[in-house]
C-alpha cells in the first residue's frame, strides 16, 4: 500500500514537473512566434490541444496572453516579455503567489526557481534606478537665479515616464506666481533651450500641459499607472518653434545676410523650414509658427544680418522695438540706478 502511493506522488510530482517543463515551452513559443495557435502549440507540446487551453488558463494568472481571434493564435499584449523580465509591479506581485497556486512541495527545485526569477526581477529593478540615477547625475541642470538653490527631479520624472505612473507634484506657475499641488501623467521629456519640460496631461486641468521641471517644488511617484490614449507628441508640437505654443498660425519671411546664411543652415530646429538660395550667397527663410516670441529672440540673435519681409505686422513690430531700443542708447549716458 505504501508503495503504491510513493508511486502515486512519485506520479503527481512529474506531471506537475511536465505541466511546469510545458508552460515554459508555451511562453517561449508565443513570445517567438507571436500568432501561434493552439494546434501548434500542443504539436511543439506533444499533447492534446484541450490541455493547451488548461494550461493558457493558468498562464493568465501572471502572463497577459491575449487572443486575436478565431484561429488567428495567441500572442503577448503590449510590450510584455520573459526573457529579459520586465515585469511590472502587478505582474511581479501575481507571479509572487504562484507558490500559493501551485504544490512546490510536490515539484522538487520549484521553490528555488521561483525564489531565483523573483530575484532576477528585483535585481533588473535595482539595475534600472541605478541607471536611471546616474544619468540624472550625469545631465547637469542650471538653477534659477531666483533660488538660492534647486532639487534635481530628473531621475523620479524619467522613472514615471518609463513606468507610466502618475505623480502628486507642486509646481510654481511663474507668470501667475502661484504654488499649486496637482497630478501630472507624465508623457514626455522635451529639452529646449538648456532646460527640460515635461508635457503630460494634468488632472487639475484636465487637459495636456507643458510644465518647466526647474519649477517643480516637489514630485513623488503613485502607484497609479496611466495609458497615453492617442496622444500624439508630434501633432501637440507641430507648428511649435520651441516649446510655447500659440493658437495661431503665423507664416515667417526672412531675408538672412550671405554672412549669416550658412550659420542658419546648420542650425538645429524643431520645425522645418523652406529654405531657399538667393543669387547673392544670401538665404530666404521661410517657416510658419504658431507663437511669435520664442521665433523672434532666436532672430534676434543674427541682428541686422536677419530682415523679416513678411508679415508686414511683425515687421512693423520688430520696427518699433528697435526704435526704443535706439531712444534708450542715444539718450547720452545710462542713468545710475535709483
Amino acid at each position: 500500500m505504501k508503495k503504491a502511493k510513493k508511486r502515486l506522488g512519485m506520479a503527481g510530482a512529474a506531471g506537475v514537473n511536465e505541466r511546469l517543463i510545458r508552460i515554459l515551452k508555451i511562453l517561449n513559443a508565443i513570445q517567438a512566434r507571436p500568432g501561434i495557435g493552439a494546434k501548434e502549440l500542443a504539436q511543439l507540446c506533444e499533447t492534446t490541444e484541450r490541455t493547451i487551453y488548461r494550461d493558457l488558463r493558468l498562464l493568465d494568472l501572471f502572463a497577459p496572453i491575449v487572443s486575436e481571434g478565431y484561429g488567428k493564435g495567441y500572442r503577448f499584449a503590449g510590450k510584455f516579455a520573459m526573457y529579459p523580465l520586465n515585469f511590472t509591479e502587478q505582474e511581479a506581485l501575481t507571479f509572487s503567489l504562484l507558490p500559493s497556486v501551485v504544490d512546490g512541495s510536490k515539484l522538487p527545485g520549484f521553490a528555488s526557481a521561483h525564489d531565483k526569477v523573483m530575484a532576477a526581477h528585483y535585481a533588473a529593478k535595482a539595475r534600472e534606478r541605478d541607471i536611471l540615477e546616474r544619468i540624472a547625475d550625469i545631465i547637469r541642470m542650471g538653477t534659477p537665479a531666483y533660488r538660492e538653490e534647486s532639487d534635481n527631479f530628473l531621475e523620479p520624472v524619467i522613472r514615471a515616464i518609463l513606468e507610466q505612473k502618475t505623480i502628486a507634484a507642486v509646481y510654481h506657475t511663474q507668470y501667475r506666481n502661484e504654488t499649486t499641488e496637482r497630478e501630472i501623467d507624465p508623457y514626455y521629456l522635451v529639452p529646449r533651450e538648456q532646460r527640460f519640460y515635461v508635457i503630460g496631461y494634468c488632472h487639475l486641468t484636465g487637459e495636456v500641459r507643458t510644465f518647466r521641471l526647474s519649477r517643480f517644488r516637489k514630485v513623488e511617484i503613485t502607484g497609479r499607472r496611466f495609458e497615453r490614449g492617442d496622444f500624439d507628441i508630434e501633432s501637440y508640437l507641430k507648428h511649435t518653434w520651441s516649446i510655447e505654443r500659440g493658437n495661431r498660425l503665423i507664416r515667417f519671411k526672412v531675408r538672412f545676410s550671405p554672412e549669416a546664411a550658412r550659420y542658419v543652415k546648420e542650425e538645429e530646429m524643431f520645425v522645418r523650414p523652406v529654405m531657399t538660395d538667393l543669387p547673392d550667397g544670401g538665404l530666404l527663410f521661410e517657416v510658419t509658427v504658431n507663437h511669435e516670441r520664442e521665433f523672434l529672440h532666436w532672430l534676434f540673435q543674427y541682428g541686422p544680418e536677419a530682415e523679416i519681409l513678411e508679415p508686414k505686422e511683425m515687421r512693423e513690430h520688430v520696427r518699433r522695438q528697435l526704435a526704443r531700443w535706439a531712444e534708450k542708447y542715444d539718450s547720452g549716458r545710462a542713468a545710475a540706478p535709483k
